[in-house]
């Protein structure tokens, strides 16, 4: 996966492992390369004192179009919600001008003590803000 100068961008060229007997991109492989590009984007957030954990609640693909062995695609994370205590995450993955897929995922944060459901922090908060989509 090579990453752009952008945290919120990185593009692949479909790998033979990630194709069935017909050539198209296993569906898991979409997420995993959705989480991918999150991690980098999430590793440019700002340092909060006592952050708390996030963990995924909710993970969909929409499939417009699948993917190719060889073929080349950009994935882009989006903010698509901010709530109280978690955050959506939007994930669109084109090739050339098309829409080939989309990735949701919803991430709940929690405290670090017992896991239960915890504020975002005002600075993520502020931070998440400009990248609403």
């Amino acid at each position: 996966m090579s990453q752009s100068k952008r945290p919120d961008v990185a593009e692949i060229r479909v790998p033979f492992r990630d194709v069935d007997m017909t050539g198209q991109m296993f569906l898991a492989s979409y997420i995993s390369y959705a989480e991918s590009v999150l991690a980098s984007f999430w590793s440019s957030r700002p340092d909060v004192d006592d952050e708390p954990v996030y963990s995924p609640s909710k993970v969909s693909c929409m499939l417009h179009r699948p993917l190719h062995y060889d073929e080349l695609a950009t994935f882009t994370a989006t903010v698509d919600k901010i709530g109280m205590h978690s955050i959506g995450l939007l994930v669109a993955i084109d090739t050339g001008e098309e829409r080939a897929a989309e990735v949701e995922i919803i991430w709940q944060a929690r405290t670090r003590e017992d896991q239960s459901p915890a504020s975002l922090p005002e600075e993520t908060r502020d931070w998440l803000y400009r990248f609403l989509d």
